[in-house]
């Protein structure tokens, strides 16, 4: 019998504990000392709200799922019908094979086939590997085709302050402006933080609810920056990344079912801005035969 979340492999090491699922490559569970870091899912269970997906060839949207690239027009399905986006790309219910397994390390790999809307060959390798640091998370992607592919990448787990819900938690997000949204999520504007997105100190979260995109981020003197989910006894979880992420998409989970309703935040250090393939704004092109890398760290506070 196929579990509905595909293949399960289990990483441990220095008291962290990962579920990782094949469909999707998706970080199903993360505990650190038996404290779950990530909202968790069931292994026989159809992944809910994108959990610990991998987003691939872009993450967030294409607005109206239309593009153009060199000269050419292409319509994507529409993966967010009620918005009428493409959302997350395509490689979220692919059924990754798992390539190179070990206690604490493991390398899914996947294909993404040439398509009338996407015609771009690529091939993905993501790595999971477990140290005291945390879950580092490694997505490497190759352009198969003959021509340059449009390119996106990032990760869509949902972050644990502890127990309750998101109000009763502190969040940290290390940046200076804001990419507003309409009323279907499509971004209008880049603006400064205003109070209500101004998470650069640790701040309450409360009854604010977000699911924008940021940018001018801070990082610290090794290049990195982190996003901060603190509960009131100061644990939580804490996602860091470094140089070549420089966007980052916050969540306050308001989802539809009350089941999962502000009861994590997603957090999703991007390679580009939502609707790229549009803008252009952080746009990678993977040449014919090269390859892009992205990498990310989930740690317990």
């Amino acid at each position: 019998m196929t579990l509905l979340s595909g293949t399960q492999v289990r990483l441990s090491s220095s008291g962290y504990v990962a579920d990782i699922s094949s469909v999707g490559a998706s970080l199903r569970t993360l505990s650190f000392e038996g404290r779950d870091l990530v909202s968790p899912f069931g292994e026989d269970e159809v992944r809910p709200n994108y959990f610990g997906a991998i987003l691939v060839p872009w993450p967030n949207r294409v607005v109206g799922g239309r593009y153009s690239y060199e000269g050419q027009s292409f319509q994507l399905a529409l993966t967010e019908p009620d918005r009428g986006h493409a959302l997350h790309g395509l490689a979220v219910w692919l059924d990754f094979a798992v390539a190179e397994q070990s206690e604490d390390r493991v390398v899914l790999t996947a294909n993404v086939a040439a398509e009338t809307s996407y015609p771009f060959p690529l091939s993905v390798a993501v790595e999971y590997r477990l140290d005291g640091d945390g879950l580092t998370t490694l997505v490497t992607t190759t352009n198969n085709g003959s021509v340059a592919a449009p390119y996106g990448v990032g990760p869509h787990p949902y972050l644990l302050g502890g127990e309750g819900v998101v109000d009763e938690w502190t969040l940290e997000v290390p940046a200076s402006q804001v990419l507003e949204v309409d009323a279907v999520l499509a971004p209008t504007e880049l603006i400064e933080v205003t109070e209500k997105f101004d998470f650069r100190s640790p701040k309450l979260v409360g009854d604010v609810e977000i699911d924008n995109a940021y940018t001018g981020v801070s990082r610290g003197a090794d290049g990195r920056a982190a996003v901060r989910v603190t509960g009131a006894d100061g644990h939580g979880a804490e996602l860091s990344w470094g140089e070549g992420l420089d966007w980052v998409q916050i969540f306050t989970g308001d989802l539809p079912d009350p089941v999962w309703r502000r009861r994590a935040i997603a957090v999703e250090p991007m390679t580009c801005a939502p609707d790229a393939f549009n803008t252009g704004t952080g746009l990678i092109l993977i040449a014919p035969g090269e390859a892009h890398s992205a990498e990310w760290v989930i740690s317990a506070l």
